[in-house]
Parts: structure tokens; C-alpha cells; sequence
């Protein structure tokens, strides 16, 4: 079975993971992103927002643009993404656009979150894509580093 076929695959994962942890390092909401294809991770990257100073610099959204750059096309067919963070609308939209097959997201966002939580914008009849989703995987995980870095902050 290939990486992208088994939802428990420890690479893109242990990718998502680390790049939530350099994020969070940096001062950055600890979120990670490893978009794959027939098993090869072609991009990664963990929040930017403050580094970058763009709101749009979620580690979703990063990854998309630097695959989508990889392989000179803006539609991601095959590909799959693996989040430790349910998306928000912006980069659920963005998934849908770039045509990403399959979703993996570890823990659920309900003030944010637009996958299973918020607009639900996969459910939506404007939605021109829907993705294979899979959520709740390394869920408790992705929830500790979440409130484990807001917790200092405060």
C-alpha cells in the first residue's frame, strides 16, 4: 500500500508534525502541511503568517503554492494533504481549486475550522471540488501542541 493510500502513514505525518513544531518555534501558530503524491512528498511547510507578515501564509496554503510551482500546474491531481489542524475556508477553497484528492487532517477546529466544523465548505453547493476527508488522525497529538503553545503565550 503507498504512503498516500494508508491515512496512518508515518511520512507525510512525522513532515506535518515537524513543521508545526518549526513553527511554533518561530513563534507561529504550530500548524504543519505535507502534501503528497504516489508517495513522494513534494512540498511541506509549517504557519508563516507573522514571519511573512500574510495573513494568507497558512502552512495549507504554502504547501499548495510550492507544489503547485514543483510541478508547473496549478491542479494538484493525485495529490493528498495532510494537516495537523482541520483547514479554514480559505484554505479549504484553496484545496478545492488545486483539485487535491485526498484530505487528512489531524485535530478538528470548531472556531475555525471549515472542513467538519464552521461553513463545512466541502458541503456546500458552490464547492466545485470535494476531497476525499479524513479527519481525527493523530487528533490528541495536534490538540497538545495547540494548547500547549497558546497556553505559554497567555
Amino acid at each position: 500500500m503507498a504512503q498516500t493510500d494508508n491515512p496512518e502513514a508515518s511520512g507525510p505525518w512525522e513532515r506535518a508534525f515537524a513543521e508545526a513544531r518549526a513553527a511554533a518555534a518561530r513563534g507561529e501558530a504550530p500548524i504543519g502541511a505535507c502534501l503528497v503524491r504516489d508517495g513522494e512528498i513534494l512540498a511541506s511547510a509549517g504557519n508563516r503568517t507573522i514571519e511573512d507578515r500574510d495573513p494568507t501564509a497558512h502552512a495549507e496554503m504554502l504547501a499548495i503554492r510550492d507544489a503547485a510551482r514543483r510541478l508547473g500546474d496549478e491542479r494538484l491531481i493525485g495529490c493528498d494533504l495532510y494537516v495537523t489542524l482541520e483547514p479554514c475556508a480559505m484554505c479549504a477553497g484553496a484545496i478545492s481549486f488545486a483539485r487535491i484528492r485526498r484530505l487528512y487532517f489531524a485535530a478538528g477546529d470548531e472556531k475555525g475550522g471549515a472542513v467538519e466544523n464552521g461553513p463545512r465548505f466541502f458541503s456546500q453547493p458552490t464547492c466545485h471540488h470535494r476531497p476525499e476527508i479524513y479527519g481525527g488522525i493523530r487528533a490528541s497529538e495536534a490538540a497538545e501542541m495547540l494548547r500547549d503553545f497558546f497556553k505559554a503565550r497567555r
